[in-house]
């Protein structure tokens, strides 16, 4: 029953709502503006740098303690850490994207998965991935676009730098294949529009 424990509270972590809340301290409802998203994109482009890299830096490190605490937990039972950290990983970004608090609808849940890629992967593997973002983003400008390549870039960073011994691997493996998936089925009105050649670039409103 440990590793339920690991998924309600990591669940319940990842669905504190840090953009709706952070928008509503200066009297706006972000579900109506911009996007409609409450992620640290729309937060951005609707209320400035200093409210959208402020619910990043919330989104992320949410996802990072649930993480931590996932790992914690399990050490201290006969649950396998990486599977503990690994539960808690998918269960907050799973609270993020459908948070119980505003009807299940969330987030595309990047900055969370950034936040839990950072506590479970080595910073080696980090900055692969970091590197495809930061390309892919000075190419065209496009948020979405970048965050998708880092995700999908993930599965196979993981194949290239993580030892292929044991059930770890295999475990990382399959997390890294879901954040690859979950990016691509939350961003899916973005990859149509970028098809369509109107998805918006950074800067630009």
């Amino acid at each position: 029953m440990i590793w339920l424990l690991i998924a309600i509270v990591s669940y319940l972590i990842g669905s504190i709502p840090s953009g709706y809340l952070v928008a509503r301290t200066q009297g706006i409802d972000i579900r109506q503006h911009g996007s409609k998203n409450i992620g640290a994109t729309n937060v951005l482009r609707v209320m400035g740098q200093k409210w959208g890299y402020l619910v990043f830096f919330c989104d992320s490190i949410k996802g990072f303690l649930a993480v931590k605490l996932g790992l914690l937990i399990a050490a201290h039972s006969l649950l396998s850490p990486v599977l503990g950290g690994v539960i808690a990983a998918i269960s907050c970004i799973l609270g993020h994207n459908y948070t119980i608090w505003l009807g299940f609808k969330g987030g595309k849940g990047i900055a969370t998965s950034g936040g839990v890629v950072l506590a479970l992967f080595p910073i080696s593997l980090i900055s692969w991935v970091a590197l495809v973002w930061v390309v892919v983003f000075s190419l065209g400008k496009y948020v979405s676009l970048a965050s998708i390549s880092a995700a999908v870039a993930l599965p196979f960073a993981v194949l290239l730098t993580v030892a292929k011994t044991g059930a770890d691997f295999w475990t990382l493996f399959g997390f890294s294949v879901f954040i690859a998936g979950m990016a691509i089925w939350r961003h899916q009105s973005n990859i149509v529009r970028l098809m369509n050649g109107t998805e918006s670039r950074f800067g630009k409103k």
